[in-house]
């Protein structure tokens, strides 16, 4: 005689689930959405489940999903590249200033990407200066400004070329991507030499009686630390940080060791990351009246 419930019975041999496991799931069903699985993280945090730092990357993990190369690029006016014409000197200038490791070429116009340059190979024209720096160059890697961060650190780990131009929807070079802009996204900044913990202030003293300040400092917090007047010269513009306002008043991007003087106020920058300036070394002009 044929199971007059088949269907019943091999529903119930798959499902293992308890009686009380099934009611507690009911009254407790789990996240259905990507909002609802950081909530859940963050009531993970709040019984002590999991620890912050956790909780931080898996929150990065999960949002990562719906980030793409577009999101988080560096766009293509802040794009530090090498002239395939330039001088030696000049390149080995280039990468000391910007404590890059990698390097876009152009040949011509800047749209036009030649290569990739590493800063080590760089070293190699010193000892062998006949060497033709196009032979230097390793392949350049495009991707689409919708190259999703998941697909694209997948693409990194597996080639091992750790830079890639990213590329509009009209064929135009938007800007650059490496793979520590998408670690960033789960691990947080990467800190360097210049990194200061959150704790120690966007401004502090050194021990020169000059001042740190961190390029994204509110225009307003630096006005009021040095008791000045900070103000763009066109007064139609307007900037939130210091960095932005600097930059608008030198007309280009700053580059590590110049200065600009604002205000009674001299402005030296220290360290630049993606095309911004991270942070300012600020002193007080001196009145060479005075100086003694």
């Amino acid at each position: 005689m044929s199971d007059p419930h088949p269907s019943r019975g091999s529903s119930d041999k798959e499902d293992k689930r308890t009686f009380l496991q099934k009611i507690a799931e009911f009254i407790h069903p789990g996240p259905d959405s990507r909002a609802g699985l950081i909530e859940t993280l963050a009531d993970a945090e709040d019984n002590q489940v999991i620890g912050a730092e956790s909780r931080v990357m898996l929150e990065g993990v999960i949002r990562m999903a719906d980030m793409t190369a577009g999101d988080v690029m560096v766009a293509a006016p802040r794009m530090d590249l090498v002239n395939i014409d330039s001088p030696y000197d000049e390149m080995l200038h280039l990468v000391i200033d910007t404590a890059h490791s990698r390097f876009p070429v152009f040949d011509g116009d800047r749209e036009n990407i030649i290569g990739i340059l590493m800063a080590k190979d760089l070293l190699k024209l010193q000892r062998a200066p006949e060497l033709n720096i196009r032979a230097l160059l390793r392949p350049a890697v495009f991707v689409p400004e919708s190259k999703g961060l998941n697909d694209l650190l997948r693409e990194f780990r597996g080639n091992r070329n750790h830079l890639a131009i990213v590329i509009d929807e009209f064929g135009r070079v938007a800007g650059l991507i490496t793979i520590e802009d998408v670690l960033e996204q789960i691990v947080g900044e990467i800190e360097d030499e210049f990194d200061i913990a959150e704790d120690e202030g966007d401004i502090f003293g050194l021990a020169d009686h000059t001042y740190r300040v961190s390029g994204d400092t509110s225009i307003e917090r630096v006005a009021e630390a040095f008791g000045v007047e900070l103000a763009p010269s066109d007064a139609e513009d307007r900037f939130d940080t210091i960095g932005g306002l600097i930059a608008h008043e030198m007309g280009h991007v700053p580059k590590r060791g110049e200065h600009h003087e604002l205000s009674g106020l001299n402005f030296v920058v220290l360290h630049t990351k993606g095309g911004a300036v991270r942070w300012f070394k600020v002193s007080p002009v001196r009145d060479p009246d005075t100086s003694g």
